[in-house]
């Protein structure tokens, strides 16, 4: 539960620092170009640190695929690890940026309310294919706690006035399907790489992050400020280990289980940070939706 935790405030770091962005008229781009710039580069290091910045051993890969992933039959060698981390890492980069740029298009198209709801409800996609895939179900009582949390992202980001949800365009379905995509693409990841390989699997996802991020930066053509440099940094750290720290959790903890707290409990500490540090005012809807979390997290815990 401890690494779950540590992911949770990791990702309401990152959303912390870019509320912080948005109040002082920060370039966007360029904060997100840093921020995937120093994600890959600390896990650069780890990657060195750990030596695995290299492929080592002997291994067949296509043969060990079939056997591992196919037949759902141990884990990748070292050397299968490398070129897993390297397949997967690269994929979820691109899901990841994606997912970024269907949530602008869909806060610019519908509102923020839905392009948060449907963009915290990509837990559903790792959720659902864990459940079918290696049928990692939850107990009873924890399912309890995994539709609480997921009504209160609903409860939080959906507003329910009269004509406040229209039609549902393509972009809130394709930030469903990103989003969740990058998400699975840790359990992936997870499920059939040695632990020891994360860094290097890190490592790609925000490299090739950066470097369509940097591509669009440049094309937009915005003066890059030194505090949008320094914003960047700050919000590349936390990324890194948002990630880290998930695929720690989701070695000791169901994926179905995991998702949702990790997505709700994050709501609920940026939705705190609001109050305390940026002195918005709580709504009667997310104290409703903080007191669902904190009792779907003692669901879940109980075994």
């Amino acid at each position: 539960m401890q690494y779950l935790l540590l992911a949770i405030i990791s990702s309401s770091l990152i959303a912390i620092i870019f509320k912080f962005s948005e109040t002082n008229n920060l370039n966007r781009y360029a904060v997100t170009t840093m921020n995937y710039l120093t994600a890959f580069s600390v896990s650069l290091f780890l990657s060195i640190k750990d030596g695995i910045l290299l492929p080592s051993g002997e291994g067949n890969f296509i043969k060990e695929f079939s056997n591992v992933v196919l037949k759902n039959n141990g884990l990748f060698t070292p050397y299968s690890s490398f070129i897993w981390a390297t397949i997967i890492g690269c994929l979820a980069g691109l899901f990841f940026f994606l997912s970024f740029i269907y949530y602008q298009i869909s806060v610019r198209e519908n509102n923020v309310g839905l392009a948060g709801t449907f963009g915290k409800l990509g837990i559903l996609v790792p959720m659902s294919f864990s459940i079918v895939l290696w049928r990692e179900f939850p107990t009873e009582i924890q399912w309890i706690g995994i539709i609480l949390s997921i009504i209160s992202i609903i409860i939080v980001n959906v507003s329910f006035k009269k004509n406040s949800i229209k039609d549902i365009h393509i972009n809130l379905i394709l930030l469903f399907f990103f989003g969740g995509m990058a998400e699975f693409s840790n359990k992936i990841f997870q499920k059939y790489a040695l632990s020891e390989y994360k860094s290097l699997f890190l490592f790609f996802v925000f490299f090739i992050a950066f470097i369509i991020s940097l591509m669009v930066t440049i094309k937009r053509n915005k003066p890059v400020e030194t505090r949008d440099i320094i914003t960047g940094i700050l919000v590349g750290i936390p990324n890194l280990f948002s990630s880290f720290f998930l695929i720690m959790a989701l070695n000791y903890m169901k994926t179905s289980v995991v998702f949702p707290i990790y997505s709700a409990g994050s709501i609920v500490i940026i939705t705190l940070a609001g109050t305390l540090f940026f002195k918005e005012r709580l709504k009667n809807k997310e104290i409703i939706a903080i007191v669902m979390t904190i009792v779907a997290l003692i669901l879940i815990n109980i075994q």
